[in-house]
């Protein structure tokens, strides 16, 4: 008799609809919630789950945030939840962010590493 098991990492996406004011580029967006999890497969049937992170990201710029677990867990009840900046941690180089930056003055992108924009010399959030 032999098991086929295995670890992998999952992410779900939820149907959460906030429209907000980027704190990092001012623009009109929403947050999108999702989370992470490493999971369990026993004969390709996932049984358990653990590690599990909300994330937010935000529609206009991609700037992602670790969510409150939670707040997170009551989105992922479906209940009405306002997500507040004290709820959020930025995340930055972290396997998830792409490391991606727009100047909030003149518009110019870059995924470079710099902390003012080369174009105008406005700082980088």
């Amino acid at each position: 008799m032999f098991f086929i098991m295995g670890i992998t990492d999952g992410r779900k996406d939820f149907d959460f609809n906030q429209m907000i004011t980027c704190m990092a580029c001012g623009k009109y967006g929403r947050y999108s919630v999702f989370m992470t999890y490493m999971v369990l497969s026993l004969f390709f049937i996932p049984t358990f789950k653990w590690n599990r992170h909300y994330y937010v990201q935000s529609s206009c710029c991609g700037i992602l945030y670790e969510l409150d677990p939670e707040v997170g867990k009551a989105i992922a009840r479906g209940e009405q939840v306002e997500i507040m900046p004290s709820h959020l941690t930025r995340v930055y180089a972290n396997g998830f962010a792409t490391g991606y930056k727009k100047c909030r003055q003149c518009g110019y992108e870059t995924d470079e590493d710099f902390d003012f924009c080369p174009k105008c010399g406005t700082r980088f959030l």
